[in-house]
């Protein structure tokens, strides 16, 4: 779909106030062929999903029945195919062919991500207009141009936006600042404490900047005392959440009460170490659908922890909402020599129906650690379901652990499914 008139809307198109009904019924219509296209052009994706019929994957419930995808897994099956596909048989394009990537990018680990021909790939556009860069605008990308795909992603954003880039990328600040007060820069693009550090370096240089007045930062926390004290030095910013692997997933916009999500994906919250979805508000992993045709993940796992916040957008943007990063999901931890997983947390709990969520706290120092289960079960839980528990423990983690029994609703809502609160020294 076209971007409206930019003049006329607050919003960069009307898919995002479109009937939140309607937006459910178009997604979930898009799932089926999604999952078919991966099935039929991305090799993982053949073995991943085949034994599954596309044409059911039309609803959330028939979603959640499909394995999820997880970063290190993603790795190791581009590891494994290194001398015949870098990207382990997740993406539907190479290079070379006609209608073959346009850029290939490398993540930590090496992860190896495409970059297709499509015009705004990333689709970081719509977090762009959000924090009010319009046509015209001077942008001063300081994020970085080589290896990762954040620069990338943010220019061809802008330039979807309308707005002309000046590449900054990473260091260099007092060049930064040059630039940025020589080219008159109207908004600023990259992480929030390196725009700290140009205004430093600008004010430590005596040069002022008074056409910036605007950014969009992401790739890190953005505190409130962060964002106020950019604020008390002229410029609005906003924050957004993207991966190498998805592009955009969700953006901040002038209310400030969490992030939306991009219109282009289906994202779920699921309990870390499972692919189940939690109840709305509680904190989970966050695993997104995208409709990507050149590298189209299916149930990727993120890593990251968030929570769906109730109601719409008071700006008039009908899409869910998430409370932002959390913190990670991949909580494994190691207790007496032997690897602990969030999995075997949930196998646990699977084991019991009666148990409603579970939390392995280890405590005590290391190498003199002890694991206890917080589980919470019914207001009456029948006899002799701690020791069952603890059989199960034993039986799924080959260590030893106590279990204790709690009320439904008495265990933090953060997340974790593993707490390490050993003491380190």
């Amino acid at each position: 779909m076209k971007p409206m008139k930019r003049d006329a809307t607050p919003y960069y198109d009307s898919l995002e106030t479109r009937p939140t009904e309607l937006r459910e019924q178009q997604l979930m219509a898009a799932l089926p062929r999604q999952v078919a296209h991966a099935q039929a052009n991305a090799a993982a994706f053949t073995q991943l999903l085949r034994d599954v019929d596309a044409s059911t994957i039309n609803s959330r419930a028939a979603l959640a029945s499909l394995p999820v995808t997880r970063k290190h897994e993603l790795l190791e099956r581009q590891k494994a195919a290194r001398g015949d596909d870098v990207f382990g048989g997740f993406s539907a394009v190479g290079w070379g062919q006609r209608g073959g990537a346009l850029r290939v990018f490398a993540s930590p680990g090496p992860i190896y991500e495409p970059e297709g021909r499509a015009s705004d790939y990333w689709r970081a556009a719509r977090a762009i207009y959000a924090a009010g860069f319009r046509p015209g605008d001077l942008v001063h990308n300081a994020f970085s141009y080589h290896f990762t795909p954040a620069g990338s992603m943010m220019e061809t954003g802008a330039h979807a936006v309308g707005c002309t880039v000046f590449p900054g990328g990473i260091g260099q600040t007092e060049q930064q600042v040059q630039a940025m007060a020589e080219l008159r820069a109207s908004g600023y693009i990259g992480t929030p404490s390196f725009l700290k550090l140009i205004l430093d370096k600008a004010a430590a240089l005596g040069v002022e900047l008074p056409a910036l007045k605007k950014a969009l930062v992401g790739a890190e926390a953005f505190p409130p005392s962060l964002r106020d004290w950019l604020a008390a030095r002229g410029v609005t910013a906003y924050q957004c959440y993207a991966t190498a692997d998805l592009g955009l997933i969700a953006y901040e916009t002038q209310a400030r009460e969490g992030l939306v999500l991009d219109e282009q994906i289906v994202v779920e919250i699921v309990r870390p170490g499972t692919g189940e979805p939690v109840p709305e508000g509680e904190v989970g992993e966050v695993v997104v659908t995208t409709f990507n045709a050149d590298y189209p993940l299916i149930r990727f796992g993120t890593g990251d922890l968030s929570a769906v916040l109730p109601g719409p957008c008071p700006t008039g943007r009908t899409n869910t909402r998430i409370r932002g990063w959390l913190g990670r999901a991949d909580q494994t931890t190691k207790v007496r020599g032997m690897f602990v997983h969030p999995a075997q947390v949930a196998d646990i709990a699977r084991r019991h129906p009666e148990v409603r969520r579970a939390r392995l706290v280890i405590s005590g120092e290391m190498a003199n650690d002890r694991m206890t289960l917080q589980v919470e079960v019914s207001h009456a839980p029948p006899e002799g379901i701690a020791a069952r528990i603890a059989d199960s423990i034993r039986d799924v983690t080959k260590l030893r652990g106590e279990v204790v029994l709690s009320p439904p609703g008495s265990l933090p809502n953060d997340g974790k499914v593993i707490e390490d609160a050993r003491k380190l020294e």
